[in-house]
């Protein structure tokens, strides 16, 4: 039986993503494994929520007497735990280029909008829910795209959309998008394990179809 695949997440805040993904892949130990947390603020809730899941930490803040050599330390704590696929989960810190550079196509992020629509600076959490209510848009969903230096600009591997109710207020929108963002990211990892989809993706000579459904 071939190796399961190791995962890492990187995340800066709540970590509810974070745990849904654990707890949704945990059937599939013997596919796949969240071997390791990366958070860069200390305090943060989700390190406790590591802690509960039994999940080792990295605490590696990205600014301040810590930042010189982030990008080399992380990669040196990926590949000794022979991490294959990286996930950014509310992940707010800037990736260096060199480290974006050395993860093409093996790094993702997961947001909850179709992008390119309400993607950017500042778009994240509810911060995102309430550009889709402001915005009167009739649908949202949830976009897990490949990490480029772009923020939010990288190329679609899977979206899902979830509809908006014209009474839907920016906390109960999260509430219907957050299961379905924490549902499609586990398939979209499942998948990777499985080898449906390539690592690094895409494969070759391969683009990534922007139009792909789930």
């Amino acid at each position: 039986m071939a190796a399961p695949l190791h995962v890492a997440v990187l995340a800066s805040g709540e970590g509810t993503t974070f745990e849904g993904l654990v707890d949704a892949l945990r059937p599939d130990a013997e596919r796949v494994r969240v071997v390791l947390l990366v958070a860069d603020r200390p305090g943060a809730p989700v390190l406790e929520r590591a802690e509960r899941l039994g999940v080792p930490v990295l605490l590696l803040p990205s600014r301040g007497p810590e930042s010189s050599g982030w990008s080399d330390r992380l990669t040196a704590e990926l590949d000794r735990r022979g991490v294959g696929l990286v996930v950014l989960a509310g992940f707010l810190a800037f990736l260096p280029p060199s480290w974006v550079e050395r993860w093409r196509g093996r790094a993702l992020n997961t947001h909850p909008s179709l992008l390119p629509r309400h993607g950017g600076r500042g778009m994240f959490g509810r911060h995102v829910h309430e550009a889709v209510i402001a915005s009167g848009d009739r649908e949202t969903g949830v976009t897990i795209h490949l990490v480029t230096g772009d923020l939010d600009s990288g190329p679609p591997v899977v979206q899902r959309r979830v509809a908006v109710d014209p009474n839907d207020t920016p906390d109960t929108l999260r509430a219907r998008v957050h299961p379905v963002e924490v549902d499609l990211l586990a398939q979209t990892v499942r998948r990777f394990a499985s080898g449906e989809l390539p690592l690094p993706y895409p494969r070759a000579g391969e683009r990534p179809d922007p139009a792909r459904r789930a």
